[in-house]
């Protein structure tokens, strides 16, 4: 919310935008927590389901660089209106206090054949293919260094460098996705009644506000982002190497796995 707070339809100051997000956070804090959950649980199984798809069709141990592109792209045209529906639920929380409900979003996109549900497409797939080269094919990299490195201490198990990990990957993401994801919200939390704002024009809004407000303009919700990264990064790597070893322990129990005629 940090990053499209407005009064009168005026940017205001970062402090300010921080102040009327605590705000609004302090009158419905559960109800706050919660919005657009369920679109956001969808956008991000998407996202995961496109990457580790493709790395397992490719023969892929891990996800590399070209899943993260194919991913990126692939799945932004069905990634973009559920992200967009997430916006819209979360935007008018500061005026009415609750998230704004789905069928009306859906009968306001249904008078303009849906099409507003695909606004901010063009910085999403920038801001997927960051995020998935930093925060999904980058950390466990960085984290089979880590475990390499303090493993051998005996001191930071598998759970411990993971997290070490994320939250040395994490400031280098947010930084390199927040004005990608400050495009998006611009494009994404005006009023699906009125006119789109172009990639242009928000890149413009940007620039605006960083010649008013500076960097802080432009790296609104800095703070929070790198937060809810670390938990983020930390607990999807966590799932997915359970995942993965529940996997290969059940291929290894039926004999699915082939070890070259070794007893």
């Amino acid at each position: 919310m940090q990053q499209y707070v407005k009064i009168d339809g005026v940017t205001v100051d970062p402090k300010v935008a921080v102040a009327e997000t605590n705000a609004v956070f302090m009158r419905s804090p559960i109800s706050a927590s919660l919005s657009g959950l369920w679109p956001r649980t969808i956008g991000v199984l998407l996202k995961f389901g496109f990457l580790l798809g493709y790395s397992f069709i490719m023969g892929q141990g891990e996800p590399g660089f070209a899943a993260a592109t194919a991913a990126s792209i692939l799945s932004a045209p069905f990634i973009n209106p559920v992200r967009m529906v997430e916006k819209q639920q979360r935007a008018f929380m500061k005026t009415t206090g609750a998230e704004k409900p789905l069928m009306e979003i859906f009968r306001e996109a249904a008078a303009k054949n849906f099409m507003p549900l695909f606004r901010g497409t063009i910085p999403l797939m920038g801001h997927s293919f960051a995020s998935a080269v930093l925060g999904l094919v980058g950390q466990p990299k960085l984290q089979k260094y880590v475990q390499k490195e303090l493993g051998a201490t005996g001191m930071f198990g598998q759970s411990s460098t993971n997290l070490i990990s994320s939250a040395i990957v994490s400031p280098i993401y947010v930084m390199v996705t927040n004005p990608l994801s400050r495009l998006e919200v611009i494009m994404q939390t005006n009023s699906i009644k009125g006119s789109a704002i172009s990639t242009v024009d928000a890149c413009k809004e940007i620039g605006a506000d960083m010649a008013k407000f500076g960097l802080a303009g432009v790296f609104r919700g800095q703070g929070i982002g790198i937060a809810k990264a670390i938990v983020s990064l930390t607990l999807f790597h966590e799932g997915r190497i359970w995942l993965t070893t529940k996997f290969k322990d059940y291929n290894k129990r039926n004999g699915y796995v082939y070890d070259g005629g070794k007893k």
